[in-house]
């Protein structure tokens, strides 16, 4: 695929989310549904409550109508185009029914841990039985070494998927960051895709860039619409599924440096309480840590942000060469 068909499903999913995004956030305002604010976080976060939330939805949309249009344009509508779009689709499904009882019943609290987990659990299931499917063989790629794990790799899938689904989820928590991060590690994919002549993957990743972007118009600080569950759940999921498909599981260790950061500053934090009675950070994840530290949040966004594109330089120069 030459660069001047690469632009338009980045064109599409732009178009699609742009035009959409202003009529979903005006029918919440309409309807008076809005984000509720968690009584633990950063007290000036209370100033966004009601701001519309679920905005992932929309994005969602514009890329798997780009996805599913430019595919049947290009003849590549293939079992991974497809099991991608699944990923994508029942994870943001998970994040949806998560949102929808959080807004329209009023509460912080959506599906429980257990509800989400098992949805996450038989999604990455039947990722991997069509990843068997496909021919695809159980060996993990580590930073070049082919590891064969056997029946051990779906294992692998599973953590992998519900792993990296729930670590964007926790980035997610001022304007902009996890939109910007994603534009960044999806491109890297795409380039990835491009480089392994993968059309059908290189054709989600720029359908999903492209709604990003139009996205992250209404998500930048301050953001006139969040995400919610909806929209960082499924991007994780995804970026974990495609790492898979491209043979290339390790990179998403360098991608998605500050989504791995984020978790592990969670899991710290519970650690070193359990143990010791004392938090290693002023708040989990590390991002409000900054946030109570001083930081605004257009600083953090813009060094999370370089951080995860140095990284996402560095995978692409060990990759390309």
């Amino acid at each position: 695929m030459d660069w001047t068909k690469m632009i338009l499903p980045i064109a599409s999913g732009f178009a699609i989310t742009v035009i959409l995004t202003p009529l979903f956030i005006g029918y919440f305002q309409m309807k008076k549904y809005g984000q509720e604010i968690r009584e633990e976080g950063p007290k000036w976060h209370n100033v966004k409550a009601g701001t519309p939330t679920m905005g992932g939805l929309v994005f969602l949309v514009g890329s798997v109508i780009t996805s599913v249009w430019v595919g049947l344009w290009q003849t590549e509508l293939t079992p991974s185009l497809l099991i991608l779009l699944f990923v994508l689709m029942l994870y943001g499904l998970l994040g949806f029914l998560d949102d929808f009882i959080k807004v329209f019943k009023k509460q912080n609290m959506g599906l429980t841990s257990m509800q989400k987990l098992i949805g996450q659990i038989v999604g990455a299931l039947v990722f991997y039985l069509v990843f068997l499917y496909e021919g695809n063989i159980n060996t993990l790629n580590f930073f070049g070494l082919a590891v064969p794990l056997s029946v051990f790799y779906g294992l692998f899938v599973i953590f992998w998927l519900v792993g990296f689904s729930n670590a964007v989820n926790l980035a997610d928590g001022i304007d902009g960051l996890v939109s910007g991060l994603a534009i960044i590690s999806f491109t890297t994919y795409a380039i990835i895709a491009w480089y392994q002549n993968q059309l059908d993957i290189l054709i989600v990743c720029l359908s999903v860039v492209g709604a990003l972007v139009g996205f992250f118009l209404y998500n930048r600080k301050p953001a006139k619409i969040f995400m919610g569950d909806v929209g960082s759940l499924a991007l994780g999921g995804l970026l974990a599924a495609i790492s898979i498909l491209l043979h290339q599981e390790w990179t998403l260790l360098l991608i998605g440096m500050i989504y791995v950061i984020e978790t592990a500053s969670v899991i710290l934090q519970v650690v070193s309480f359990k143990l010791t009675g004392k938090r290693l950070f002023k708040m989990s994840p590390i991002h409000h840590h900054f946030e109570m530290g001083g930081w605004s949040e257009w600083k953090i966004d813009g060094i999370f942000w370089t951080t995860a594109f140095i990284f996402s330089l560095i995978t692409l120069i060990i990759c390309l060469n």
